[in-house]
């Protein structure tokens, strides 16, 4: 059975990406209270590092993954590259003789440990002595609480990990408490302040996406456009030309890389690297994650029993976080771009045939597995095609 596995992000305080947490999920039939957390955790490192490949899911970042109590006991972290495994020890593990002479083994192999939804116990101390990071979610801990936990922790000798940030305030108030990572998905939110506008650099990019997405596309328009900057030009033959195409000749000219992507494959590129240059002042997981929506929906649109245009559903998927980039309300940037009624609704609404692709995808890069289910079932999508599209999606951003 296909495994299913999610990678969230974790920044640093530049907001550049630092690691991605597994999430792991075996098959939406077998509901995951019957699986025990050996069986699961178990599933995910054959999956991750020896059948899918490791480097497909976190392509080259560390990955921070759940132990429980009895993996510990068997050191089975051991088997596993410590230059990109986090030893995530969860919150119901005891810190009795054993586990603390299993963990102080992995720190001495240098490894990295992290204590997962920490809440302070006078009894946790040895574990804290030997841990490098310490997660707490902020969603399950009230700030005061985690203040009072700050106090009694040797912050000199630890690094903070912020869980469940989900939006800019919560970030910058991690931030001024004095964490250093930060994990959730406040990167795709915006931070709207009243009076700004789109500067017109960023007009000048949306006008060029606006041409590109018009009915009426103008090849010979878009072609002239690319002709003037190298740097496009650069990056199409770079794209085209990457082995995500398989292609066996090179492509070495503008004029045989237009002619091979065709007119939709080129509004496709041009979007792309226009929302790439607007996203410039931003994090470079934030692309990086549209891409992976856009490639996503278009292949559970093409793999429905009811196939719906790739098209529409690859262009819901690339601008699904627009309103993130520009630092501007979806409904204001919608109106300044020639769009389907379908995709509009969609991206402002939630609303329509498109919305219900882009919701599965934002429920699996979540782990959010009871709503990936239904999700999957009312648009007709298999759910044994589901992580083969996902991997496929990660491997085709990867390439961007």
């Amino acid at each position: 059975m296909d495994a299913y596995i999610a990678r969230q992000p974790i920044f640093d305080k530049q907001k550049s990406l630092f690691a991605y947490e597994l999430l792991f999920r075996d098959g939406l039939s077998n509901f995951l209270p019957e699986i025990d957390g050996d069986t699961a955790t178990s599933k995910l490192l054959s999956s991750s590092f020896f059948t899918i490949g490791i480097d497909r899911i976190i392509g080259g970042k560390r990955a921070f993954i759940n132990f429980t109590e009895n993996l510990i006991l068997e050191e089975v972290p051991l088997l596993f590259p410590k230059e990109n495994t986090v030893v995530e020890i969860l919150e119901d593990v005891k810190p009795d003789k054993s586990i603390i002479n299993a963990c102080a083994k992995f720190s001495e192999e240098g490894y990295i440990i992290a204590l997962d939804d920490f809440i302070f116990s006078p009894e946790l101390k040895p574990l804290i002595s030997l841990a490098d990071i310490i997660k707490i979610d902020f969603r399950l801990t009230p700030i005061k609480e985690i203040k009072e936990y700050l106090k009694q922790l040797p912050i000199e000798n630890l690094k903070l990990l912020a869980e469940k940030i989900e939006t800019n305030e919560e970030f910058d108030t991690a931030l001024d408490m004095g964490f250093e990572y930060f994990q959730g998905y406040f990167f795709c939110k915006p931070e709207i302040i009243k009076g700004r506008e789109i500067s017109s650099a960023g007009l000048n990019i949306l006008d060029i996406m606006a041409k590109v997405n018009k009915p009426d596309f103008d090849f010979a328009e878009i072609r002239e456009i690319m002709e003037r900057d190298v740097s496009i030009t650069y990056k199409l033959l770079r794209y085209i030309n990457s082995p995500f195409f398989r292609r066996k000749n090179e492509i070495t000219s503008l004029n045989q890389a237009l002619v091979s992507l065709g007119e939709n494959e080129l509004r496709r590129f041009v979007s792309l690297i226009a929302m790439t240059d607007l996203a410039s002042n931003k994090p470079e997981e934030l692309i990086i994650n549209s891409c992976i929506k856009a490639k996503f929906c278009e292949k559970l649109g093409k793999t429905s029993s009811n196939p719906i245009a790739g098209d529409e559903l690859f262009t819901v998927g690339l601008l699904s976080n627009i309103d993130a980039i520009l630092d501007q309300p979806m409904e204001a940037i919608m109106e300044k771009l020639p769009l389907s009624k379908n995709i509009v609704s969609a991206l402002v609404k939630g609303e329509g045939e498109l919305s219900d692709y882009l919701k599965l995808t934002k429920h699996y890069e979540k782990g959010q597995w009871n709503a990936v289910h239904e999700t999957a079932s009312k648009i007709n999508v298999s759910e044994q095609d589901i992580p083969p599209i996902y991997l496929e999606a990660c491997d085709w951003a990867n390439m961007i």
